[in-house]
């Protein structure tokens, strides 16, 4: 268990003093300079957990936020309950067509992919059985329906395994843990929480708001939630387990009400050593092996087709010059406010999303997804989900963030 401040007289160099004394898992860990972030520009409300059950010592939101980044976890096995309710629009079935398309097979044709496979996550419900023994060893099985898909990490080795299809995936972990992390979304209640705490700055307000019991653990609620007007997110709950500082539950609402987009907790939690087998794998007999090296070549045999008909020669001609920015349109992306109202903007250099006359009867297919909006800038579609929005104006331009519709629209007024 890691120590936590008993007052707020901790300084920064003293939090940093007993940080360097400890060896971290950087896969776990919020940054401590997180506590910093914290202390110095929150302007932190001095609410104490002096109330629910179960009856916990005091602690003030920056001590608790402290606790969290000088949790020392490494091992650690349970069962997680995730649920996402993003409000995508309707479409029938295709928009659950589509992540269980773009799951199924990724860009090397390989169903265990799991750049791919774990798309599954951004929407519905899923049970995950995780377990972690310090950086270099991890697993996370995804429990579907008679099926079950896996991604052990076991030293260099990287194993992924999809029993519906019997295909595996192989990959070395040649990049470090930290670099493996980037390219997964986020799973567990201590890699949401994680993307929260990023954006504590002057903008939030964090408090201790009581305690619970999550997975029978005794735990601390966090409660972050954004000073500005015009966020759509409601409040962000982190659930950290008075002992360890492990987030156990996470818990993201919207500022419209309603059901959480994000709801991620432990049902079953375990800190004991898991047992070295369990990030044993070995491909099953008759199995698929689809080896990392040999990812993409499935794509580059259709692109070479293309190139044969003449069709990549376009691609070619629109791919950005040698020194070009290649996330840039014509004139860059750039941000539009700060904290929780922040807008990302962006000209895409042509036309906007087509009209129902414009764009026949695509055009009004596009066009029953949005909503149309008009403004100083002229026109364009909202395309809207419990969390992010998206307005895209006839001539091309795109504005999304996390913050209203007007927001939306007062930004694009803003750039004209």
């Amino acid at each position: 268990m890691a120590p936590y401040a008993s007052d707020d007289s901790t300084t920064g160099g003293e939090v940093d003093e007993q940080h360097s004394r400890r060896r971290k898992a950087a896969r776990y860990v919020v940054p401590v300079t997180v506590v910093g972030v914290a202390a110095a520009t929150i302007g932190l409300v001095p609410a104490l957990a002096d109330s629910g059950d179960p009856d916990l010592p005091k602690i003030t939101a920056q001590q608790l936020i402290q606790k969290i980044a000088e949790s020392d976890t490494e091992q650690l096995s349970g069962t997680v309950k995730i649920s996402t309710d993003l409000g995508l629009p309707n479409l029938g079935g295709l928009e659950s067509g589509l992540l269980s398309g773009a799951a199924g097979r990724g860009e090397d044709g390989s169903s265990a992919d799991p750049t791919a496979k774990l798309t599954e996550l951004a929407s519905g419900t899923h049970t995950l059985r995780v377990a972690a023994d310090g950086p270099d060893r991890q697993k996370l099985s995804l429990l579907e329906n008679a099926a079950e898909y896996s991604l052990v990490h076991n030293g260099k080795d990287v194993w992924a395994y999809d029993s519906k299809s019997n295909e595996v995936y192989h990959g070395t972990a040649s990049d470090g843990p930290a670099h493996e992390r980037e390219q997964q979304p986020p799973a567990t209640p201590k890699d949401f929480a994680e993307e929260a705490l990023k954006a504590v700055d002057g903008t939030t307000s964090v408090t201790v708001d009581g305690t619970a019991q999550v997975a029978g653990r005794d735990a601390y609620k966090l409660l972050v939630k954004p000073k500005q007007s015009g966020s759509t997110v409601g409040a962000i709950t982190v659930a950290v387990d008075a002992r360890t500082g492990t987030p156990l539950k996470f818990t993201l609402t919207p500022a419209s009400g309603g059901a959480a987009v994000v709801d991620a907790g432990f049902t079953q939690v375990s800190f004991a050593k898991p047992a070295a087998s369990t990030f044993d794998f070995t491909p099953p007999k008759g199995a698929k092996v689809t080896e990392e090296k040999d990812a993409g070549k499935e794509f580059g045999k259709e692109f070479g087709k293309d190139f044969e008909k003449g069709e990549a020669r376009g691609h070619a001609e629109k791919a950005p010059k040698s020194g070009e920015h290649l996330g840039k349109g014509p004139e860059g992306m750039r941000t539009i406010g700060e904290g929780w109202n922040a807008i990302a903007t962006f000209d895409t250099g042509g036309e906007g999303v087509p009209s129902g006359e414009a764009g026949g009867e695509f055009g009004g297919f596009i066009d029953s997804l949005g909503d149309k909006v008009t403004g100083d800038f002229g026109s364009g579609t909202v395309f809207s989900t419990r969390l992010i929005n998206a307005l895209v104006t006839d001539d091309g331009k795109v504005y999304v963030g996390a913050v209203t519709k007007d927001a939306l629209v007062k930004a694009a007024d803003a750039g004209k």
